[in-house]
């Protein structure tokens, strides 16, 4: 019982619980936004936007695609919506608060060009090949 108890307690499962609803309660919101604001823009732009009717028969059996097609507009409704909505300003907002790298720091050896080996800024010669080094 101890280990299911530090299991809930854990906070990556607190935080998913709540990611959770938070989550399908702004899906309400966003369903919302799309039926009431967005489908009927649509629908005052190019005419009714339900296309629940559409149906074609195929040898005598009937395929009703349209309540598909009404499925199809709502995900991308809600999709567009999420995306400029939520995805779009959080990006901005994480940008800003994101701190700039700071620059690297400078280098403290350089290469003998002799033998290839790191050596100290202020080395005069070359610890591995003894040549002289450029200042």
């Amino acid at each position: 019982m101890g280990g299911f108890k530090d299991f809930i307690l854990r906070g990556n499962v607190v935080d998913l619980a709540v990611g959770v609803v938070i989550g399908g309660a702004f899906g309400g919101v966003v369903t919302a936004f799309t039926k009431d604001l967005i489908t009927p823009l649509i629908a005052a732009l190019v005419g009714k936007p339900d296309f629940s009717a559409i149906e074609f028969t195929l040898n005598g059996s009937k395929f009703p695609v349209g309540d598909f097609i009404n499925a199809v507009v709502a995900f991308l409704l809600v999709a567009t919506a999420i995306y400029y909505f939520v995805v779009v300003p959080m990006n901005a907002v994480n940008a800003r608060m994101q701190k700039p790298a700071p620059p690297p720091p400078p280098p403290s050896t350089k290469t003998c060009p002799e033998c290839i080996s790191e050596v100290p800024l202020a080395a005069k010669r070359c610890a591995h090949c003894t040549s002289a080094l450029a200042a």
